[in-house]
């Protein structure tokens, strides 16, 4: 009896002994589990009908957003997989900029079927490929939906630029902000690199008080700042000649610290008159090149301006603007076309810039100054944002900011394709199609690869509180006869031809959100352990 126990035992010792793999499911399913998660917080906020969240942060700073990478950046995720849901968020917004929430969404929606696939005993690695398969299909599929679009065509471009500021706070201003969005893109277009914008070459800047509806692009610069009223200043001047200067106009300063020790009075005096004369002479030398107009850089060895040199430039006629930004000083000499001077011996009248008018305007609580006429300006725009308090007015900045991504998307790729929930529903019922051709667990993934894609319209007809099972069978129903743009009316509340309504997106935003989303959701999928490392 006891060689007939035994027997088994030495056997199994040979071959493979069994290996308890619980615990790798459990991480697996843990991960899931908490991306999940992070996935439903967000979903709220998809589409025209979304809500907004309000974020307080630790400082006590409130932030109310409808951006899917705003909301994941202010959280507080702790889970390394939720982590990955943060930074795929933060991935789309650098390649699309817009999307952001349809990103996460999808991701979560795919994860859920990972699970049902896993827990059927369908090996991770087979769901990865399958899942990388799909999607590239899927990207096929979405191209050729795609509709071509022209740079001149500027109404296509508002419709999509308007198409994003609908699901956002400041949706009712969309017919002021998306035109504006178009040709702030449009004027930093370089003709020479056609299919690049660098979104640098736009600045936004932020004024509180008046509305939204005061936002307005400006032909030229504006500061954030106040000219120097000491001793008179001037606020207004016009044929300006602008030198930007990075050097101090005050007396200069020993390199290490040390005191002096004055004892009389005539040694004082002599101090005082030997400062007078080196800041004159600094300000001779700006007034014999007929400049008119400094913008200084705001120093940290010491002030950039004293009272006193204020006052010798007012009375030379010379309008100051001090405290110019160290990170501004390239976007300003790129609009001006001027090289910025770092030495007082290199003031030239070569390296001004030249302005029709520079004046100060008084605007909401605080005043601006404006450039404007600029002569032979650079490729740049300016937007001045307004708002009524600072909520309102972070949000519009970061609207704004989706739009001219969703721009710069059509300037890249210039294709555009139907929204509300069209693409997704069309991309599902293609791949749902091409996954009975194939053979094996591989048609298992591809098909639900192509269900966890519904989720979009899903949650666009659930936040619009519409019937989203009713709605998502009748769009099914519509794409299978052939109406490939069919998708989710949310203002009439039923199934209309979308491209028709003026709802379309860039091609881009839609094959970045999905290859990315398959890409995170494959690495997550194949992490089976956690190591935390003291």
């Amino acid at each position: 009896m006891s060689a007939a126990v035994s027997s088994p035992m030495a056997s199994s010792s040979k071959t493979e002994s069994y290996v308890d793999n619980k615990r790798k499911e459990d991480i697996r399913h843990a991960n899931i589990v908490a991306a999940r998660s992070v996935a439903n917080a967000v979903r709220t906020s998809l589409g025209p009908r979304g809500m907004d969240k309000m974020i307080s942060t630790a400082s006590g700073e409130v932030i109310i957003t409808n951006d899917g990478a705003t909301i994941l950046n202010k959280m507080e995720v702790l889970q390394p997989a939720a982590k990955m849901l943060v930074e795929l968020s933060k991935a789309q917004d650098a390649s699309a900029g817009d999307g952001t929430t349809t990103v996460v969404v999808i991701a979560g929606a795919l994860l859920g079927h990972c699970l049902s696939l896993l827990s059927n005993g369908i090996h991770p690695t087979v769901i990865s490929d399958s899942l990388h398969k799909a999607a590239t299909k899927a990207v096929e599929v979405l191209t050729a939906m795609a509709v071509p679009v022209e740079l001149s065509d500027r109404e296509s471009l508002v419709k999509s630029a308007s198409t994003s500021l609908n699901s956002k706070v400041v949706s009712q201003y969309s017919t002021l902000l998306a035109p504006l969005a178009v040709d702030a893109v449009l004027s930093v277009v370089d003709p020479e690199k056609p299919n690049q914008v660098d979104l640098r070459d736009i600045k936004i800047v932020k004024k509180l008080g008046g509305t939204v509806d005061d936002t307005e692009l400006v032909k030229g610069l504006v500061f954030d700042k106040k000219v120097s009223h000491a001793s008179g200043g001037l606020t207004r001047m016009e044929n300006a000649k602008i030198a930007v200067i990075q050097f101090q106009i005050s007396p200069p300063k020993t390199d290490i610290e040390q005191s002096i020790v004055v004892s009389d009075y005539a040694q004082m005096d002599r101090i005082l008159k030997e400062e007078r004369q080196y800041i004159l002479g600094m300000i001779k030398k700006i007034k014999s090149t007929g400049c008119n107009v400094l913008l200084i850089q705001k120093s940290i060895l010491r002030d950039a301006v004293t009272d006193l040199s204020l006052h010798y430039l007012a009375k030379a006629k010379i309008l100051v603007v001090k405290d110019v930004e160290r990170e501004d000083i390239e976007f300003i000499t790129n609009t001006l076309n001027c090289l910025p001077i770092a030495n007082i011996e290199h003031f030239r009248a070569e390296k001004f810039g030249f302005a029709d008018l520079v004046e100060e305007l008084p605007v909401g609580d605080g005043k601006i100054v404006k450039i404007t006429g600029i002569k032979d300006m650079g490729r740049t725009a300016t937007v001045l944002v307004r708002g009524s308090n600072q909520l309102v007015l972070d949000e519009a900045d970061r609207s704004l900011h989706d739009a001219l991504c969703v721009v710069r998307c059509l300037v890249s790729k210039r294709f555009l394709i139907a929204g509300g929930g069209a693409p997704e529903i069309e991309l599902s019922r293609q791949l749902g199609a091409w996954a009975k051709v194939l053979h094996g667990m591989e048609g298992y993934c591809v098909r639900s690869f192509a269900e966890a894609l519904e989720v979009i319209p899903y949650t666009l007809a659930e936040n619009a509180g519409l019937n989203p099972i009713s709605i998502v069978t009748e769009l099914r129903n519509r794409h299978a006869q052939g109406e490939i743009n069919a998708g989710i009316n949310v203002r009439k509340g039923q199934i209309t031809n979308i491209l028709e309504e003026n709802v379309v997106q860039p091609l881009l935003v839609s094959t970045s959100a999905i290859t990315l989303a398959t890409e995170c959701v494959r690495m997550i999928l194949k992490i089976d352990d956690i190591v935390t490392v003291r």
